[in-house]
């Protein structure tokens, strides 16, 4: 499998960012291997807290939330998924499928051998993240679902042809349209742009400008924020990974892993280690996504589940202390299982 990997000096000085990266090679399924980066910040023998980014972010979305967590002694673990941050890019947007990617993150955090994890998840980390649950539930102490899923198909049989038909034609809209039609529940529903957005717009090229800084955001963000969201991307041959992610999510029942979805759900409802709800207030995303674990996950019972105020889709930019502060309550839940 070819691949890019993103000049080291493209990571050099970022602000807000001083962490030692961290590598580690998994099979890329073709008989090669790719690497993974990761930070590890804290003692080496405190729990775990690991951290999942989703699509077009990487790692240092997580940079105001790694230093209180490493000062209340937790070892905190947060990977740049394939495609993304500095993990290795391959090249085809085809070598991206949903189900290599859960393989490329099973594979590494076995290599780790990570346990008794509380895990953070939002947005494309949750579709992976619950995979890892689902499929090591032994190594999990705790789950905080942060705008996030688990999709098997929501879109109804009888729509997705006409929808699929619909794609077709749809107009790349600019970025800063895209909240607007994520909001829309009356027409083509956003994802749909989001995807055609991502597969053909070069906006997407510098994702702090495009994305970051636009979906249901509260909080500024500034030009050097802005720069470290884009230094993963020198120019178009690393974007096959942003580019393919939204095209792998499961909207349409015959969509690939959606029975593989099903059956992590099955797992899921029956995981009854704690498990909390911290959707954002004003995420046009992901609005409504908590219910469906609410009502069918019996860890979430006895769990004070929590909306984080004042943020949009990337909740852990806008107010990663409210963010920090889910997962320490939840650990504290944990201790007292």
């Amino acid at each position: 499998m070819e691949f890019k990997r993103t000049p080291d000096e493209r990571f050099h000085g970022l602000v807000d960012y001083p962490f030692q990266p961290h590598y580690l090679q998994v099979d890329d399924t073709e008989g090669g291997e790719l690497r993974i980066h990761y930070l590890d910040e804290g003692p080496s023998d405190g729990d775990v807290v690991l951290l999942l980014h989703g699509q077009p972010a990487w790692s240092y979305l997580y940079r105001y939330m790694i230093p209180p967590l490493v000062e209340a002694g937790f070892r905190v673990i947060a990977p740049d998924l394939v495609g993304f941050g500095r993990s290795d890019k391959p090249t085809q947007t085809e070598d991206y499928t949903y189900a290599r990617h859960v393989a490329w993150m099973s594979g590494w955090l076995t290599q780790l051998d990570l346990s008794d994890i509380t895990v953070f998840l939002q947005d494309w980390g949750s579709l992976i993240g619950l995979r890892l649950v689902a499929a090591f539930p032994e190594r999990f102490a705790g789950v905080v679902l942060a705008n996030g899923g688990l999709p098997t198909g929501p879109i109804p049989e009888g729509f997705s042809a006409p929808l699929k038909e619909a794609y077709k034609t749809l107009p790349v809209v600019k970025a800063e349209e895209l909240e607007a039609r994520f909001r829309d529940r009356s027409g083509v529903p956003g994802m749909l742009y989001w995807r055609k957005f991502c597969a053909e717009s070069p906006e997407i090229l510098r994702p702090g400008d495009a994305v970051i800084d636009r979906v249901g955001n509260s909080i500024v963000i500034t030009d050097d924020e802005k720069a470290a969201f884009n230094a993963p991307y020198p120019d178009e041959s690393y974007l096959a990974g942003a580019r393919r992610f939204p095209s792998l999510v499961p909207l349409f029942p015959d969509d690939a892993e959606v029975a593989e979805n099903k059956a992590a759900w099955e797992v899921l409802k029956q995981f009854d280690k704690p498990f909390m709800c911290a959707f954002s207030d004003d995420d046009p995303v992901t609005a409504g996504g908590d219910k469906a674990f609410l009502d069918r996950v019996p860890g979430c019972k006895g769990v004070e589940h929590r909306t984080i105020t004042s943020a949009g889709h990337f909740l852990q930019h806008e107010q990663p202390q409210q963010c920090v502060q889910a997962i320490l309550d939840l650990k504290r839940g944990t201790d007292h299982v």
